[in-house]
């Protein structure tokens, strides 16, 4: 069956079945198949092969390392080490278009003592950040207005952004060339024998038993859980990216993010920015409608204030996507479920998915075939703390 192709036909049987093509079930294939050389069957099952309303896709496509959790800095940095060498890791002719520009994270009085250890908790992991006072920041980016502000977290090498579809790409023509097939279709139901998964039913009818089933359903993994029976907070989050012109030339700039929420970043000869959403601002899985006064209102109203220069920018496009919000936390979840054992989730990583994707990808290969984690243990994001209500709080989502 080649790839794209709808599922029709008699039962199919494979030893892990992946809901979910774009980048986090595309890196647990590639993990299996290619890097573990895993011999068992592999299916990855996406509904939409063109991934034109993919998270991954449809997001801000960068990678940082400034967060507030140890476990989360250190999936970055794994996944990091694939960013940067994707010649060596894929061949010749690979080219995500990897810049390394930074993340600029800029406190209030009120947030720096947050800014301030957070910045301990990256250097006692070895990220390169610099913490940077008022004057250092205006040194450092004349651009900048420093009113409001008591100081930044400056990520100097290891952060910046890249292009997602190049790298989904990559991802999985080195997963199918290993031996995972692709197949197009939705999954309907979900048939459990006690404690186990056995099979996934698709809409057209088609079933596929397996022998481990793997949740990387992105915004949809909430719903796609239900189906098994079991409660997983995650749901769609919408968030606006907005592309605009800047008539001045401001020089090197990275990720900056303001305190108010709103980021802003350059894109070749362009910016690209937006606003983290509310956290009760559930979105419908069908809604991509570009919410333009949020860049009206909100959005441009900071940018302006804190880059003075974006007072005379000009809205190019925009678009909207949506990420798997985890309502309890705002961190993955990865791992097996304590009770369904052969059900496995990577999900919910609330905007840092894409970032974290082949580093997390690789952890639950390894859990699936040892039985452990074996790169990075990864225990503290277990569904074991979905079920006891035990969130591990990030203080850097943006």
């Amino acid at each position: 069956m080649r790839e794209g192709d709808a599922l029709t036909g008699s039962s199919e049987s494979y030893d892990v079945v992946i809901v979910g093509g774009a980048i986090v079930g595309s890196s647990v294939a590639y993990a299996l198949k290619a890097e573990l050389g895993f011999e068992g069957r592999v299916a990855v099952v996406e509904r939409d092969p063109t991934y034109a309303r993919s998270a991954t896709t449809l997001s801000a496509a960068s990678i940082r390392q400034q967060f507030s959790t140890p476990e989360n800095i250190r999936l970055s940095r794994a996944s990091l080490a694939m960013i940067r060498n994707v010649k060596a890791v894929f061949g010749p002719e690979a080219d995500i278009g990897f810049h390394e520009g930074g993340y600029l994270i800029l406190a209030s009085p009120e947030g720096l003592p947050v800014l301030e250890a957070n910045h301990r908790v990256q250097r006692a992991e070895s990220a390169d950040i610099a913490l940077l006072d008022p004057e250092g920041l205006a040194a450092r980016f004349p651009w900048i207005s420093t009113e409001g502000l008591a100081g930044g977290a400056f990520g100097v090498t290891g952060e910046g952004w890249f292009d997602a579809h190049s790298l989904l790409g990559l991802l999985r023509k080195a997963a199918r060339e290993a031996g995972a097939v692709y197949l197009t279709g939705s999954v309907a139901g979900i048939d459990r024998e006690g404690g186990r998964v056995v099979g996934v039913r698709l809409a057209d009818g088609h079933r596929l038993a397996c022998g481990a089933l793997v949740n990387a359903a992105g915004p949809a993994a909430g719903d796609l859980a239900a189906l098994a029976g079991v409660a997983l907070p995650v749901e769609p989050r919408k968030r606006c990216v907005f592309v605009v012109h800047c008539r001045e030339r401001l020089g090197p700039m990275p990720l900056v993010v303001d305190p108010s929420g709103v980021y802003v970043r350059p894109e070749g000869e362009f910016h690209i920015c937006g606003v983290s959403p509310e956290e009760d601002a559930r979105a419908a899985a069908d809604d991509f409608e570009v919410d333009y006064p949020l860049f009206e209102e909100v959005v441009w109203p900071a940018l302006a204030t804190r880059v003075p220069a974006f007072e005379a920018c000009k809205l190019i496009r925009a678009w909207a996507g949506h990420y798997d919000y985890n309502t309890l936390d705002q961190n993955a979840v990865i791992g097996a479920h304590p009770e369904v054992g052969n059900l496995y989730f990577a999900n919910g990583f609330s905007g840092h998915g894409l970032q974290q994707a082949p580093a997390a990808g690789r952890a639950l290969a390894e859990l699936l075939t040892a039985g452990r984690f074996v790169s990075l243990d990864l225990s503290i994001f277990g569904y074991e703390r979905i079920a006891a209500g035990r969130p591990v709080r990030e203080l850097n989502v943006i």
